[in-house]
């Protein structure tokens, strides 16, 4: 999930601002990049009910709906542009349009917004979860005190990520925690597969939209409590702990090869 010690390294570090300018100890919401991203996902909740191309309405028309200020609002669009959700258009007529749709993979309860190759993610998915339980035998034979520590800086970055109400940030902690993991083993052709794997996923992923079965950030809490308990388990050597919480974890993960899993 023989490779390098900690993979976390090759990967750039998701864009966000520094933890303490984000308040990781006040309420998310109490912060103007969580109230953005909160702003963001309402839009993108609108987005995803209207066909490619739609009219959304004027910027003065969604920043009142989603009730935020002129500057909050601003940054979520940056964000949705960034995301490649909206085009603005002005003039008569103009306002914020939804975007062409990018394709999607569906991941739990979000839902992963591609540049392109869904079919290829979807298949690194899938392929991924089958070998993690491969990976979490050899790093319970094989982990050392300094990988667990090392593991539970992972699970700290998560933890921040969580209270930061930053799902992109979250994700990329997720991934690099797994490629940690990956890295413990010693068997150098399933950790090379296995990293590839995960870059491939990463370098075609653009942003991470919730579902409407579950509030993204209640998603992302249960998955933080998921990695933390396997990686309790990993220290405790408990093996059948450990391959249960990793069935649970790689079980509620679903491909978007059909209509049901697609925005």
């Amino acid at each position: 999930m023989s490779a390098t010690p900690d993979r976390a390294a090759r990967h750039n570090p998701p864009k966000a601002a520094p933890a303490d300018s984000r308040g990781l100890g006040a309420s998310p919401r109490q912060t103007s990049s969580g109230r953005a991203e909160k702003a963001a996902e309402k839009v993108a909740e609108l987005i995803g009910s209207v066909p490619p191309g739609s009219r959304l309405g004027t910027k003065e028309h969604l920043r009142i709906l989603c009730g935020v200020s002129v500057g909050t609002f601003n940054e979520a669009l940056r964000l949705l542009q960034a995301r490649g959700l909206v085009t603005v258009k002005p003039g008569p007529g103009g306002g914020l349009f939804s975007a062409e749709q990018s394709p999607m993979v569906r991941l739990g309860n979000s839902v992963l917004a591609l540049d392109a190759q869904a079919n290829d993610v979807a298949d690194a998915v899938r392929i991924r979860d089958a070998l993690d339980p491969l990976l979490i035998e050899d790093a319970l034979w094989h982990a050392s005190p300094a990988d667990i520590a090392g593991l539970r800086r992972h699970i700290t970055a998560m933890e921040h990520a969580v209270a930061a109400a930053d799902p992109v940030a979250f994700v990329h902690a997720n991934w690099r925690l797994h490629a940690a993991i990956a890295a413990i083993s010693p068997n150098p052709l399933l950790g090379s597969l296995y990293t590839h794997l995960l870059d491939l996923i990463e370098s075609h992923t653009l942003c991470v939209l919730p579902t409407s079965e579950q509030p993204l950030d209640e998603y992302i809490a249960h998955r933080h409590e998921l990695h933390r308990d396997l990686v309790d388990a990993l220290d405790r050597r408990d093996r059948d702990e450990a391959l249960r919480l990793i069935h649970e974890h790689n079980t509620s993960l679903r491909t978007a090869g059909d209509p049901a899993a697609q925005h």
